[in-house]
């Protein structure tokens, strides 16, 4: 393990102390947290589920802290212990690092986009989600565009690219990536633009 690693996992485990995390991903869910100092008093439930459906992961807060005010919030990322390609199946645990970082990366981002709804705004937004594939859309890729703007671009282009090149993943799933989330040159046009304003400031 190098220095940089041991320092890393301190510091994760110093500002995230009421996060519940899965021994055999710990490494993975606490270097995609230390690109979100804004969670680090949130407590965030990394939880493996036998399958969800027509994703990987998946964010949301916790049915007992929901009517609390959101900054009082808790919240869980399911985790689908396997994943489908060419018709075999693996362990979520047992992907590529990168891609699993930028997975879990995503689904930060939607405790991101949650975090700053009242309770009445966010129970109108799981509504809308569940009725609107134009509401889909825009969740997804808000939750992508948090995590390239928290600085975690590359990881999202590995798993964007594991997704929709170096994987036989399900056709229904490669479809619904390209449908909803955000696309690998529009992650590459918002790194472009911060980068940008951040060598003028």
């Amino acid at each position: 393990m190098t220095l940089k690693l041991i320092l890393l996992l301190l510091m994760t485990q110093t500002l995230y102390p009421q996060s519940k995390i899965p021994e055999s991903i710990k490494d993975e869910i606490k270097t995609a947290l230390s690109y979100y100092p804004e969670l680090k008093d949130t407590p965030i439930n990394f939880k493996f589920k036998k399958t969800i459906k027509k994703s990987t992961m998946q964010a949301q807060p916790t049915a007992g802290s929901f009517l609390k005010r959101k900054g009082k919030r808790s919240y869980t990322i399911f985790i689908s212990e396997t994943v489908k390609i060419s018709g075999d199946v693996y362990y979520t645990k047992n992907m590529p690092k990168d891609v699993l970082i930028g997975w879990i990366g995503h689904e930060l981002g939607h405790v991101m986009d949650y975090k700053n709804r009242s309770n009445l705004n966010l129970m109108w937004f799981g509504i809308k989600y569940l009725l609107s594939d134009n509401h889909i859309a825009t969740a997804e890729r808000a939750a992508d565009t948090y995590a390239v703007q928290s600085g975690m671009g590359d990881y999202i282009l590995k798993t964007k690219d594991f997704i929709l090149s170096q994987s036989n993943i399900a056709p229904s799933y490669i479809a619904r990536i390209k449908k909803y989330y955000l696309s690998p040159e529009e992650i590459m046009e918002i790194i472009n633009h911060r980068d940008a304003k951040l060598s003028k400031s």
